[in-house]
C-alpha cells in the first residue's frame, strides 16, 4: 500500500525550522568569528536559545508551536543534520595530508600517544566515577566509561585548522605537528567510537568486540586495496569535462555509501565517512579544487543546521542542580588537564621545549565539532542522558574558546626558523586552500 506524502502542516513546520535555524546560525556564526571565536560556538548558541535552555522557559507556547514534541517532526531535522555531519566528516577527512603524516609521523606519534593515553585513562576512571549520576539506567557502566574516554581523547581538526589559519600559524612546525597529531587523534577517535557504539548496540560480549575490531580493520584494508584504484578511476572519468558537478556528485555518493557500509557492519556511520574522505583526498590530486562547491554547501548550509540542531538538545537549566554542576566542572577539568598534560608529556618526551609542549597541548585541546558529533552519537545510542550530553557539548565549546589565547601566548615565545619563513612565502596559499574552516 503506498505511503501518503508528508502532510501540509508538518512540512510547513519543518521548512520553517530549517530556514530559521540556518538564518540564525549564519548570523550567530558570523558574529562569533568577528569576536575571534570558532563559528561553531555561535551555531550551537542558536540551538541553546531556541531549545529547552531558554525559549521553552521564556515562551513555552512559541516553543511548542515551533518545535512540536512529536518525535516524527524532530526526526525530519535529525535526518538533515545526519546528512550534514556525514558530509562534514568526509570533507574533514579529505583535508588530511597523508604525506605530512608520513614525514612527521614519528614526532606526531609521540605527541598523539600522550595526548590519547592520558585522557583515555582519565576518561575511563571518570566514566566509572560518574556512572551512578549521569549514566542512563539501562547502560552498561563499562560502555559509558569507554564512551567518556573517547570524548576526553578526541581533537577537532576543522577547529584546529581554522584557529591556525586565523593566527597565520599553519606554516609553523608546531602548527603542522598539531594538525598531524590531531589527524591521528581523530582517526583513533572514530575507530573507538565505532567500537563503543557496537558494544552499546549488541552488549559486552568478547565475540562482538572481536567482530568490531575485525570490521574496522576490514574497512580500512578494503579502502586501501580496492577503494583507491576504483576511486582513482571514478574521479578520472568524472573530471574529464570542465563541469565540477560529476566530481561533487561522485564524492558525495561515495561518502554516503561508505557511511551506509560501516553502519551496516555495526560501526558508526561517521567512521565510514571519515575513511572515505581520506581516500578521496589521497586520490583526487590536482582536481581537489573541483570539490570546492561541495565544501561550500557542507560548511555553509548543512553543518550549521546540524550544530544548531545539536544545541536544541542541550538543557543548560540542568546545570542549576548542584550535583550536575559539580559533575560538569569535574568533566571539564579532566578534559582540559588530561589533554594538556598528555600532549605536553608526549612533546617533552619527543624532545620539544616547554613552550612547544604548551602550544601543542593548546592546539590539541580544541574539541569543537568532533566533540559535538561524538556527543550526538552518545545521545542517539542511549549512552548519555540529556545532562551528560549538555556537559560534553560544554567541553567542546570551552576547549575551543581556550585554544587561541593559550596558543598565541606559547607561540610568541617560539622563534620562527628559516625553514618556516620559506614555507610561509611559498606554501602557505596552498595550505590555506586545503584546510577546512
Amino acid at each position: 500500500m503506498p505511503v501518503a506524502p508528508i502532510s501540509a502542516h508538518p512540512l510547513l513546520t519543518f521548512l520553517l525550522q530549517v530556514g530559521l535555524l540556518l538564518l540564525l546560525a549564519l548570523c550567530f556564526g558570523r558574529l562569533a568569528t568577528r569576536m575571534g571565536l570558532p563559528a561553531v560556538v555561535g551555531e550551537l548558541l542558536v540551538g541553546v536559545l531556541l531549545g529547552p535552555s531558554l525559549l521553552a522557559h521564556v515562551a513555552p507556547a512559541v516553543s511548542g508551536w515551533l518545535f512540536p514534541a512529536g518525535a516524527e517532526q524532530f526526526h525530519l531535522l535529525d535526518a538533515v543534520g545526519q546528512l550534514g555531519v556525514l558530509l562534514l566528516v568526509g570533507v574533514a577527512g579529505m583535508q588530511m595530508d597523508v604525506d605530512m603524516i608520513r614525514r612527521r609521523g614519528v614526532a606526531a606519534a609521540g605527541i598523539s600517544a600522550g595526548g590519547l593515553a592520558i585522557p583515555f585513562g582519565l576518561g575511563i576512571a571518570l566514566g566509572f566515577a560518574l556512572s551512578g549520576s549521569l549514566m542512563p539506567a539501562d547502560t552498561d557502566p563499562l560502555v559509558f566509561a569507554l564512551f567518556m574516554a573517547v570524548a576526553m581523547g578526541v581533537s577537532a581538526i576543522p577547529v584546529i585548522a581554522k584557529i591556525l589559519l586565523d593566527m597565520r600559524m599553519v606554516h609553523r612546525n608546531i602548527g603542522q605537528l598539531v594538525l598531524t597529531a590531531g589527524m591521528v587523534d581523530d582517526a583513533f577517535g572514530w575507530v573507538m567510537l565505532s567500537i563503543v557504539s557496537a558494544l552499546a548496540t549488541t552488549g559486552l560480549h568478547p565475540g562482538d568486540v572481536v567482530t568490531s575490531v575485525v570490521s574496522v580493520v576490514a574497512v580500512v584494508t578494503v579502502a586501501v586495496t580496492v577503494g583507491r584504484p576504483l576511486a582513482r578511476a571514478g574521479f578520472r572519468l568524472a573530471g574529464r569535462g570542465t563541469d565540477p558537478a560529476p566530481t561533487v556528485a561522485l564524492a558525495t555518493t561515495m561518502i554516503v555509501l561508505a557511511a551506509v557500509t560501516t553502519h551496516a557492519l555495526g560501526l558508526e556511520a561517521v567512521f565510514g565517512a571519515f575513511v572515505c574522505g581520506i581516500l578521496i583526498g589521497s586520490v583526487i590530486g590536482p582536481d581537489h579544487a573541483r570539490l570546492a562547491p561541495l565544501r561550500t554547501v557542507v560548511v555553509s548550509v548543512l553543518a550549521p543546521i546540524f550544530f544548531a540542531t545539536a544545541g536544541l538538545r542541550m538543557d543548560l537549566t540542568s546545570l542549576w542542580h548542584p550535583r550536575v554542576l559539580a559533575a560538569g566542572l569535574l568533566v571539564l577539568a579532566v578534559a582540559i588537564l588530561g589533554k594538556f598534560a598528555g600532549a605536553y608529556l608526549g612533546a617533552r618526551l619527543s624532545r620539544f621545549s616547554h613552550w612547544e609542549g604548551l602550544a601543542l597541548g593548546a592546539g590539541l585541546n580544541a574539541r569543537g565539532v568532533i566533540e559535538v558529533v561524538v556527543a550526538m552519537a552518545g545521545l542517539r545510542l542511549g549512552i548519555l542522558t540529556v545532562q551528560a550530553y549538555t556537559i560534553v557539548i560544554l567541553v567542546a565549546i570551552v576547549t575551543s574558546l581556550m585554544a587561541p589565547p593559550v596558543l598565541r601566548l606559547a607561540m610568541a615565545r617560539i622563534e620562527q626558523t628559516a625553514e618556516e619563513d620559506l614555507r610561509e612565502r611559498t606554501h602557505l596559499p596552498t595550505i590555506d586552500q586545503r584546510l577546512p574552516t
